[in-house]
């Protein structure tokens, strides 16, 4: 297990939300493959919107670049 994994697994036992986001977004930037990085940027956009934190932004954005999120105006658009 890396180290990562390890504190990974601490922060979900703690419950400690700010280390979640951080430490899923450390693991997207560190993972090798587009769908890893997505599926961890996933991670930590979601524990982000539950936190209400600002890096909830930065991190849809960067979803969106991926094409795992739609534009901001895509969603608006869908909601005519």
């Amino acid at each position: 297990m890396s180290d990562l994994d390890a504190r990974l697994l601490a922060a979900h036992a703690a419950d400690d939300r700010s280390a979640l986001i951080a430490l899923y977004a450390q693991a997207a930037d560190e993972a090798a493959e587009e769908d890893a990085r997505a599926f961890y940027l996933t991670h930590a956009y979601v524990f982000a919107l539950e936190a209400g934190s600002p890096q909830a932004e930065i991190l849809r954005d960067r979803l969106v670049a991926l094409g795992r999120e739609p534009p901001a105006q895509a969603v608006v658009d869908n909601c005519r």
